[in-house]
């Protein structure tokens, strides 16, 4: 997968959540409130993943980080997440003719046969949420937003 790179938008709404949480405005966060920055700007990292983050820049939970730090963390762990992209590219496989979208049909064979398969009423959310065409498309940019939408509710 390429390597995605924060776009200026990204970094501005980082940043401003970053400062919420730098309390003494020293242009930094505590190690331990990092979870709970990188939940409220939609990341949903495991305290396993936010420790791995921590060791991987030599920080202890009682330390801090600067925003450079941050930005690296939320970078690593977007490309990490990155399902959009993902479920693009495996619909796109699944699209042999570049028509932008495949059948619903097909969709829940893949989903309920392969991989981390799904019950058909996991599949049935998923395409309602996607919104599926009377003709039984599913649109393959749709389903990704919308996947990625329910997804990060949860």
């Amino acid at each position: 997968m390429k390597a995605k790179f924060l776009t200026q938008d990204q970094i501005n709404e980082f940043k401003e959540c970053f400062s919420l949480y730098d309390r003494q405005q020293k242009g930094k966060i505590e190690a331990g409130e990092l979870i709970t920055v990188m939940r409220c700007l939609g990341s949903n990292p495991t305290p396993s993943e936010v420790q791995r983050h921590l060791l991987s820049h030599s920080t202890d939970v009682g330390g801090e980080l600067d925003f450079s730090t941050f930005l690296n963390v939320m970078h690593r762990q977007l490309q990490q997440e990155a399902p959009e992209e993902e479920i693009l590219e495996a619909m796109k496989m699944a699209d042999k003719e570049h028509k932008g979208f495949i059948l619903a049909s097909e969709l829940r064979a893949k989903l309920t046969g392969l991989g981390e398969k799904l019950t058909d009423r996991e599949v049935d959310e998923l395409l309602k949420e996607a919104g599926v065409g009377a003709d039984g498309r599913v649109h393959c940019e749709q389903f990704a937003k919308a996947v990625t939408r329910s997804s990060a509710k949860r």
